[in-house]
């Protein structure tokens, strides 16, 4: 099946300032991914291209294989996007029903289809009891819920959020991210910009890291793995020198003591190899109270990558 989204050496330069270089990547129909990266670091640029809103100054990039920087293609792209933008750009003076009516109208949504979508998303956001309220007397949290809705409303395949949880209190953020699990269960394909790790780690099939250029793309676990490979970690009553040279003479790549009565040991397969391990150790004399995998956070995978760690692709 050919990719929802696909860029092939793509850049933008604005200038002498390089915005995106050599972007390369590949997204499914009905994939949750993710952009991670600094301020700067291309992320807007790049979604602000594929939905053909400015032009790419290199490169190749399709989105539903329709051709971005193609002119008969562009608005059939934008026809079939949908797209949070930083600010959300509302009318203020409108409220919330008139204001996703009137962008499903120039979507050329049909009446009947376009009044039962506007009910649709505002009853799922919350806001439907607040439908004729006017969108300037709404705070900062609404209107975003508001603006998320507004990219929806023209039911499109392909939806771009730049931080759709900005300014949201913890309990709608909570909603927002039920809300993207479940277009994705409606097969769309959604591209996630976001600063917010945990909200990544919840909703993303997987994590593009940018720094103008691609640093990274896989799955967190991929990442994981790339960067960090396994390490099972057993916790001991007490580490003796005899249950030490124990295991090195399994002659694992690292073990590693840490805290006095932990042991930190490089695994490929820590399912197999972990009963050896503890069968080695009690054979020494050792008593194990319990055996735990080390799992790097995506915190730290983002920082080791920004940092000048390993570059690479877990595919």
């Amino acid at each position: 099946m050919p990719p929802m989204i696909e860029a092939d050496a793509l850049s933008k330069r604005f200038g002498n300032n390089t915005a995106v270089q050599n972007l390369t990547l590949r997204v499914d129909e009905g994939e949750v991914f993710g952009f991670l990266g600094p301020n700067g670091a291309g992320k807007t640029t790049t979604v602000r291209i594929l939905c053909c809103l400015i032009s790419k100054t290199s490169g190749e990039a399709t989105v539903g294989g329709y051709q971005v920087g193609v002119r008969e293609d562009q608005a059939r792209i934008r026809g079939m996007v949908g797209i949070l933008p930083e600010n959300p750009g509302l009318y203020d003076d409108l409220s919330a029903y008139r204001n996703l009516d009137f962008y499903g109208r120039m979507y050329h949504c049909p009446d009947q289809k376009r009044g039962e979508s506007v009910e649709r998303l505002l009853r799922m956001l919350g806001l439907w009891e607040r439908r004729d309220d006017l969108v300037g007397t709404f705070s900062k949290g609404m209107k975003q819920k508001v603006a998320i809705a507004r990219a929806l409303v023209h039911d499109p395949k392909v939806v771009f959020l730049d931080e759709p949880t900005a300014n949201l209190d913890p309990e709608s953020a909570k909603t927002t991210r039920d809300f993207i699990l479940e277009l994705k269960n409606e097969g769309r394909t959604i591209f996630l910009n976001t600063h917010n790790l945990d909200e990544a780690q919840r909703v993303c099939d997987r994590i593009g890291i940018l720094k103008t250029s691609l640093v990274a793309v896989g799955s967190p676990g991929e990442l994981r793995s790339s960067l960090w490979g396994r390490k099972t970690v057993v916790h001991l009553v007490r580490l003796t020198d005899g249950v030490l040279a124990a295991v090195k003479g399994l002659s694992y790549n690292g073990v590693e003591v840490v805290d006095g009565n932990k042991l930190v040991i490089d695994v490929k397969d820590p399912d197999d190899e972990n009963p050896a391990i503890v069968r080695t150790i009690l054979g020494a004399g050792g008593d194990v109270r319990f055996v735990t995998e080390l799992r790097p956070t995506l915190e730290d995978i983002y920082l080791r990558l920004l940092k000048g760690g390993e570059r690479g692709t877990a595919n």
